[in-house]
């Protein structure tokens, strides 16, 4: 009775402000400070110095970010994640405080690396998603933009051709990036290939009994269900436990891995960034890689027009290093100081792309790489930064035409036993098809 009226308040037209919560109940952004019965008896344990209860904090958080939303025109208020609230406010913050002073700068632009990583160690031993980096990283772009188009461009020696040049690289950059979050190549069952589903209530030789209560969906195909010779079903064995998913429960194809933070497995997954808040795999790893080289090239030349602009005296590569009188004027100093945060932003990004290059040359994914020297069956040098597992590496040119040409190999669904049918004897296949 409970999901059938779930089921009639989401069909039910709702208003502008109002919303289903995560209990079901319909309710309104105006309420946001009713009922809370959690937040007082926590606010009321603190005031007397009693211990907290173990659920009361979580269960408060989900409260409060369940309840934060904004009124959207078409199906309700929209839910906000909190994670993106913090890059719009810190930022702006801080690197106007570090324009105020040289010793200030320094402090901010050395704690502001070193709180990012620590966010992100944090956020990826929990294994959850976060819109923290791609809101950052967003941000930070549009506002060195608006940066650059409100102080060095009317300060400096700017021109049309030079705003034109950064307005095309924030917009193609902004352009691949959306097209690297469109196309993630999400593995897909073989639908066509299913015969039938039994239950088993015995687990397989790699699933742990204890999921799903000892119960173990199989999908059986018509060539599961055939007599095949025994070299047939232990090869079959042998890759279905290799490349079994138990989670998705099915067999992925080969160099496909699973994301346990989006829960789905990808075509040729490289790995999962946190900058895109997506993964990188078979269908947009090139577009990734065009969206990196897009964003240094736009950094590095807008980089080069704010020094040439707070430091026309300058020689271009000790502009960082040393501008005399750049603290001079504040706004000086503020492009002074986003120049600096542009250029660590840049070497790190740098880092990623050069890691990437090196593994494109070798055909070697992240996830690979990782659990080869996790393993210690690879080939690494300079300090793990080449990685070759020698698997799959055709070459140098060879590895990166079939890195150029492995998005047209789409539509991968899970693979399924069908191709032993090929296997059997034509007495044997006769047989198998005619049940």
């Amino acid at each position: 009775m409970k999901k059938r009226a779930n089921k009639g308040l989401e069909e039910e037209t709702l208003c502008c402000c109002e919303y289903v919560n995560r209990l079901g109940e319909r309710s309104h952004v105006g309420a946001c400070c009713c009922d809370c019965e959690d937040l007082d008896d926590a606010c009321d344990r603190f005031l007397k110095r009693e211990s907290q209860k173990p659920e009361s904090l979580s269960h408060v958080t989900a409260v409060v970010t369940d309840r934060i939303r904004l009124p959207w025109l078409w199906g309700g208020a929209r839910k906000v994640d909190l994670s993106i609230i913090p890059p719009l406010i810190l930022l702006p913050v801080l690197l106007h405080i570090a324009a105020l002073h040289f010793l200030l700068g320094v402090v901010v632009l050395t704690a502001l690396p070193g709180l990012v990583l620590w966010y992100y160690y944090f956020t990826h031993r929990k294994k959850g998603q976060t819109l923290f980096f791609l809101s950052l990283a967003l941000f930070s772009l549009a506002y060195m933009y608006h940066l650059f188009i409100t102080e060095v461009l009317p300060n400096g020696d700017i021109g049309l051709v030079q705003l034109a040049v950064v307005t095309v690289g924030v917009v193609l950059t902004l352009v691949a990036l959306v097209h690297t979050k469109r196309e993630l190549g999400i593995v897909r069952p073989n639908q066509e290939a299913v015969h039938s589903t039994v239950t088993y209530y015995t687990p397989l030789v790699d699933r742990d009994a204890a999921v799903n209560g000892g119960r173990v969906d199989v999908t059986m195909t018509k060539a599961n269900r055939a007599g095949s010779s025994e070299h047939a079903v232990a090869e079959l064995k042998e890759s279905g436990r290799r490349n079994w998913c138990p989670v998705c429960r099915m067999v992925r194809p080969p160099r496909a891995g699973h994301c346990r933070i989006c829960g789905v497995c990808v075509l040729r997954l490289d790995h999962h960034c946190v900058w895109i808040n997506s993964c990188v795999g078979q269908t947009n790893h090139r577009s990734f890689l065009l969206t990196l080289v897009l964003f240094l090239l736009t950094s590095l030349y807008g980089i080069i027009l704010v020094l040439q602009s707070v430091c026309p005296n300058q020689h271009l590569f000790t502009a960082l290093l040393y501008c005399p009188g750049v603290y001079n004027q504040y706004s000086t100093a503020l492009c002074f100081t986003c120049a600096w945060y542009s250029s660590i932003v840049t070497c790190g990004l740098l880092h990623l792309l050069m890691v990437q290059v090196i593994n494109v040359s070798y055909n070697v994914t992240e996830r690979e790489a990782r659990t080869a020297l996790r393993d210690k069956t690879v080939r690494s040098a300079y300090w793990g930064l080449v990685v070759d597992t020698g698997v799959y590496s055709r070459g140098f040119r060879g590895n990166w035409a079939e890195f150029m040409t492995m998005g047209e190999k789409l539509n991968h669904p899970s693979p399924v036993p069908a191709d032993l049918v090929a296997l059997l004897g034509d007495d044997e296949q006769e047989k198998c098809e005619n049940q």
